[in-house]
């Protein structure tokens, strides 16, 4: 199966497994938004991902 490449784009695997990616709605029309809200979306956040569905969108590792 291939490899989804928007999904590989996105995201990252850490050397433990854990998929982290960022959090959506920071392009435009911050002005409007809580400061407090704006920092908080500029962490990574980890997604939960059973083994199938990594191996579904993210490439496997040698």
């Amino acid at each position: 199966m291939k490899t989804n490449k928007a999904y590989t784009k996105r995201l990252r695997v850490t050397k433990k497994g854990k998929v982290l990616g960022r959090v959506g709605g920071l392009n435009h029309f911050n002005s409007r938004k809580q400061r407090v809200k704006q920092l908080s979306k500029r962490k990574n956040i980890t997604f939960k991902m059973t083994n199938k569905t990594k191996s579904r969108f993210l490439t496997k590792t040698k």
